[in-house]
């Protein structure tokens, strides 16, 4: 009778540790993500020839059109490709989602197989897919050359992506979420950033704005200066952008950053991160690696890291870590989805820091 009343405890137990974690899971806050609806297809180079050869700068986005995208494809029908989901805020709710985050994303494709990929993608890992249809363009692919020292750099047809226009967001959109993660590569429409600002500030979310490029932040320098200055609370920009914006290194580019926002990280690559909040200042190391593969999505996923932690509740010390654990490891892969062993093996290093 002991032996069943112990056993019977022992389950009991469990159940209310199960109960305990469901209802941490619930409460944790949600982030939904406004960014271009894009496919990554990706090559792996042998020298950077190409790059010059289709005009690309080596560790930029550039936007083409349809004339250079066939251009692109012609060549790449030539290479092995892989594909996967991309977009920036794309990665970064993704990475979240793999971690357990509540996660939505908002942006716009075609009815067709890039456009069904990338849907099918987002509801896989239990996004929220917010996703209009365009009737007109094909759903946006990003062309992504991985050099031969892991840097990648972006020929983006942004297609159905670029037609999300400001009267297409409604503030239901954004109920229900504490954060509103925006990329960059959207600042060249002001009127659907600034609604989509509107809407979530009247819904109670946080901002969150990723720099993108620093050939973005150089176009759109007085556009980032107003959303920063005005209606940001939380930054994140490498140590390119960070200087694009500021004109600054990195730790003065960080303390001008941080004057104008609530917290404010600059990504330094190899030498890992900084992190400002009023007067605390963190530097957190990169995680070691031997071999860059790709760095296709790491700053994505050092954002999608130290985003998870704010909703966790995490210190910005444990917040960065995670950032840059999630960035150590997609570095290490061709594009930027790592395998379901991989995400358990994270979530226990996790719950080690």
């Amino acid at each position: 009778m002991l032996f069943f009343l112990k056993c019977a405890a022992k389950v009991i137990g469990y159940f209310e540790i199960c109960n305990i974690f469901a209802k941490k899971i619930s409460k944790m806050d949600k982030i939904i993500g406004l960014g271009n609806a894009l496919v990554d297809v990706l090559v792996t180079l042998e020298s950077d020839d190409i790059l010059n050869e289709m005009q690309l700068p080596k560790g930029s986005m550039t936007l083409i059109d349809e004339d250079k995208l066939q251009k692109i494809n012609a060549c790449f029908s030539q290479m092995k490709t892989h594909l996967a989901n991309g977009g920036s805020a794309g990665n970064a709710i993704r990475g979240m989602a793999c971690l357990g985050a509540g996660t939505g994303f908002i942006g716009k494709v075609n009815n067709d197989f890039y456009g069904n990929f990338f849907r099918d993608s987002l509801l896989e890992r239990g996004t929220e897919a917010k996703l209009l249809l365009s009737a007109t363009l094909p759903s946006g692919v990003a062309s992504t050359f991985i050099s031969p020292d892991g840097e990648r750099t972006f020929g983006t047809y942004l297609g159905a992506a670029a037609t999300l226009k400001a009267e297409d967001l409604s503030l239901e959109m954004f109920k229900g979420y504490a954060y509103l993660f925006i990329e960059g590569y959207l600042v060249q429409d002001h009127d659907m950033i600034l609604r989509a600002i509107e809407l979530a500030k009247e819904a109670g979310l946080q901002i969150c704005l990723d720099m993108a490029s620093y050939n973005i932040v150089e176009e759109e320098l007085d556009f980032f200066s107003l959303l920063i200055n005005k209606y940001v609370d939380i930054v994140f920009a490498n140590e390119e952008e960070a200087k694009a914006f500021t004109g600054k290194e990195p730790e003065e580019a960080l303390d001008i950053i941080a004057k104008m926002c609530s917290i404010a990280i600059v990504k330094l690559g190899a030498r890992g991160s900084i992190i400002r909040k009023g007067t605390e200042e963190i530097r957190v190391e990169a995680v070691p690696v031997e071999k860059v593969v790709d760095t296709t999505g790491a700053g994505d996923y050092f954002a999608a890291g130290f985003l998870y932690g704010l909703t966790c509740g995490y210190s910005l010390e444990k917040c960065a870590r995670i950032g840059s654990l999630l960035s150590g490891d997609v570095i290490q892969v061709i594009g930027a989805e790592l395998p379901e062993v991989q995400w358990e093996k994270i979530k226990k290093e996790i719950s080690e820091l």
